[in-house]
């Protein structure tokens, strides 16, 4: 929870809690008595601090999923590209997947920050002293270390922050939500594939967006259907059982904003931390990829966030 302290204790009720201070797991904890006077039930000071610091960041979208594997990371550094293709625009991609953090891979970084001299990359994949290192934290350091990104990183003056979040419901989206909620946040990007086990874990996704208060700008169905590069026959490698992400939608009062097909050139592009779009600009999957791009741009511009009050 985005409530723990560091220093806090394994079972920690988090310091807005009723219990704060009062529970058995409270016991010996050096914030006991302050959580217990109720003095830490005040609003973190990061969020005001976070929103001063974006108040040079026109839009920021969250990206989220369901699963992992669904392609949210890959589709996050495209929707980087993209945006970053237009050289009048200035681009952020930040990556707080804290303990998979893939971007750099994907984005061919090897501790470089800058991908383009208009896109900007953070991740703490570059912060690791190898790329294998496991980060084995707790949600508080997490936290923490979300909390540093989108304060202290200089991100200067962005058209867009894209910020790629780890699969699921867990401590970081919570962060995030948590520290731009004063800043301001256009709205999230779920990535499903056409499978009903995929589905099922994206409508917790979408019930989450709820429960917090975000918009869901629209859902993307990645691995749709292979479209074969010679014959140009469509197959369904992930047949869509219960209706894929077209009929959740219909059914959820959302925008399907595309479907990307399944090309294996995707993921070479990805290892080889190359730009797809740029590699095979006339593929049925780039063409997806530009129109959900534009429809996410569209939505940035007809739903402009206010500029944060800084009194």
């Amino acid at each position: 929870m985005a409530d723990v302290p560091t220093d806090a204790p394994e079972h920690c009720p988090g310091t807005t809690s009723e219990q704060a201070g009062k529970s058995s797991a409270c016991q010996g904890c050096p914030n006991q008595t302050i959580c217990a006077s109720g003095a830490a039930k005040a609003p973190d000071p990061a969020i005001e601090e976070i929103k001063l610091k974006m108040a040079t960041v026109k839009h920021k979208i969250l990206v989220l999923s369901g699963k992992g594997g669904v392609g949210k990371s890959t589709f996050s550094a495209h929707l980087a590209h993209a945006l970053a293709s237009d050289d009048s625009k200035e681009v952020g991609l930040l990556d707080i997947d804290i303990c998979g953090p893939s971007v750099p891979k994907i984005m061919g970084l090897e501790g470089e920050q800058y991908v383009e001299d208009n896109l900007a990359v953070m991740s703490i994949g570059f912060l690791l002293g190898s790329p294998d290192d496991a980060v084995i934290w707790r949600g508080p350091k997490k936290n923490g270390m979300i909390k540093q990104f989108l304060r202290d990183v200089d991100w200067g003056e962005l058209d867009y922050l894209i910020v790629d979040t780890p699969p699921g419901t867990s401590d970081e989206h919570l962060s995030a939500v948590q520290y731009l909620s004063g800043a301001g946040i256009d709205g999230a990007v779920i990535i499903t594939t056409p499978q009903e086990v995929s589905l099922q874990d994206v409508r917790k996704e979408i019930r989450f967006c709820q429960k917090v208060q975000l918009p869901v700008i629209g859902v993307v169905e990645n691995m749709s259907a292979f479209v074969c590069p010679k014959c140009k026959n469509t197959s369904q490698i992930f047949p869509p059982t219960t209706g894929g992400a077209q009929r959740m939608c219909e059914e959820l009062g959302l925008t399907l904003l595309g479907k990307v097909p399944l090309d294996p050139r995707i993921g070479r592009s990805c290892d080889e931390g190359k730009s797809f779009l740029n590699e095979v600009p006339d593929s049925p999957a780039a063409a997806a990829y530009q129109t959900i791009v534009q429809s996410i741009k569209d939505y940035c511009s007809s739903n402009a966030t206010p500029a944060p009050n800084s009194h």
